[in-house]
């Protein structure tokens, strides 16, 4: 049975679990300007003791998604089912000043063909441009990359604006899954 999580108990639960929280692993740094001021936006390879920490950000970032829709599935997942996505899909949590506020995942579905699987940022943050940077960071990353997937809610329109106006993707087709229709985008180099 999944309880519903408060978003602002993942707050303070979050900021709690951080306390002690050894970031020392190999991480992506790079400092991105948004109106005024720098912020320090770094990608850490996730790991298997980041499960409890991933499903805090996908619960923050997914709730409003789980209200409208019934069902999400980024949303609520079990430690077991993290641990499982750590293990198929490579996952990045991206750190702003040094604070989990996201996280990128992607697999490799054939030579230089990559699909992100999920791509997410906790609410106060978004609209910073942290989504963006991270979308080049993929790009960056995976340097033999020649075309990236994904999919997002039709009806999402700031999903579609983002993928299409800032990153570069185009719909390729419509996909359903449950009872959520689905835009599949694409770039392409």
């Amino acid at each position: 049975c999944l309880q519903l999580l408060d978003f602002r108990f993942w707050q303070c639960s979050l900021h709690g679990w951080l306390q002690g929280f050894n970031f020392s692993r190999l991480t992506y740094k790079s400092n991105w300007y948004f109106r005024g001021y720098i912020m320090k936006i770094e990608y850490r390879q996730a790991v298997i003791e980041d499960a409890e920490l991933l499903i805090n950000i996908y619960n923050a970032s997914f709730y409003d998604d789980y209200i409208r829709f019934g069902s999400c599935p980024g949303y609520g997942q079990t430690k077991e089912m993290m641990e499982e996505s750590i293990g198929k899909y490579l996952k990045h949590i991206i750190l702003c000043d040094n604070v989990p506020v996201g996280c990128i995942s992607c697999i490799n579905l054939a030579k230089g063909v990559y699909e992100v699987g999920c791509l997410c940022v906790i609410p106060e943050y978004q609209g910073k441009g942290i989504g963006t940077q991270a979308m080049r960071f993929v790009k960056t990353f995976y340097k033999d990359w020649e075309r990236i997937t994904l999919v997002t809610p039709i009806d999402k329109k700031e999903n579609v604006k983002f993928y299409t106006e800032k990153c570069g993707f185009r719909i390729e087709s419509t996909e359903r899954d449950g009872n959520v229709e689905l835009f599949r985008f694409v770039a392409e180099r």
